[in-house]
């Protein structure tokens, strides 16, 4: 299936018209095109990647890291929160890695993994059968057609909480997933690696209302035995990267420490996003 898992839930990203998915050439009825890559992703950016987008080294240290079951248990929980959805948009989604594992579970479902990265979207053309991955900037307006969503899940991702209400059908679901405040705790401090942010769910459920309400929290720990070569891909999968990664790294005890978050969206009417902007994204 590939792209075509995306077939009725794209929108074009000039002018929210419905896109039509070719072959080699996605176009909607005012004639926008957009060709679809050799490797088989669907960019639809309309500008080169930002200097902020995952590299071609992070996608592999993310490829190494989720290889060794250190985010199984996050999966996991997904695949219990995300039970009946049919239509799942993954943002953020990088290598595809988490929305395969939940199409594994959803027999019946199909998915669009959404990414800024090039390198990401490339790995996640790849990830399963019945995912789809478009190259966009989740901080823009989604090339996605309104109330086309049943679940929309964000993994350490940018969380465009209009947009994502806009997307999902009435009663759509909302996975969000952060960082708690001991997340690779031991590993953070050994090597002075960024902090997090101490109200981070506050300001979640704060920038939540008016869109969706929170309907379940659930807390997830991974103790991790972590040799060097899992040391050094951590650091260099997220944003520490950006930053450098130490020469010399050595095995350490950590822990993934998670809470994952589930939202229903607000009936139309009461609170959800307006209408989109026939203008695009910005």
């Amino acid at each position: 299936m590939g792209l075509d898992a995306a077939r009725g839930l794209l929108a074009c990203p000039v002018c929210a018209r419905a896109l039509d998915l070719g072959e080699r050439v996605a176009s909607c009825a005012n004639g926008h095109t957009f060709d679809v890559a050799k490797q088989g992703h669907l960019n639809l950016l309309g500008a080169a990647q930002p200097a902020n987008a995952d590299t071609p080294a992070m996608v592999e240290a993310r490829s190494h890291v989720l290889a060794s079951g250190a985010f199984d248990a996050v999966d996991e929980v997904l695949a219990r929160r995300a039970a009946r959805s049919r239509r799942v948009l993954d943002i953020g989604g990088g290598t595809g890695h988490h929305l395969a594992r939940l199409l594994d579970a959803l027999p019946e479902a199909r998915g669009i993994s959404l990414d800024v990265s090039v390198p990401a979207a490339r790995r996640a053309a790849k990830a399963h059968a019945r995912a789809a991955s478009v190259v966009a900037d989740a901080w823009g307006t989604l090339p996605v057609r309104s109330r086309r969503i049943d679940l929309v899940t964000c993994i350490f991702a940018p969380r465009n909480r209009a947009e994502f209400a806009r997307v999902l059908a009435e009663g759509g679901l909302l996975v969000v997933v952060l960082p708690d405040a001991d997340h690779l705790g031991s590993l953070r401090e050994r090597y002075g690696l960024l902090g997090i942010e101490a109200d981070k769910d506050a300001r979640l459920t704060r920038a939540a209302s008016g869109y969706f309400e929170a309907i379940g929290r659930q807390r997830v720990r991974t103790p991790i035995a972590a040799d060097a070569e899992l040391v050094r891909d951590l650091i260099a999968m997220g944003p520490n990267a950006f930053h450098g990664v130490p020469e010399s790294v050595e095995p350490i005890a950590t822990e993934i420490a998670v809470s994952v978050w589930l939202f229903r969206a607000l009936v139309s009417g009461s609170g959800a996003a307006p209408a989109r902007s026939p203008s695009g994204p910005r």
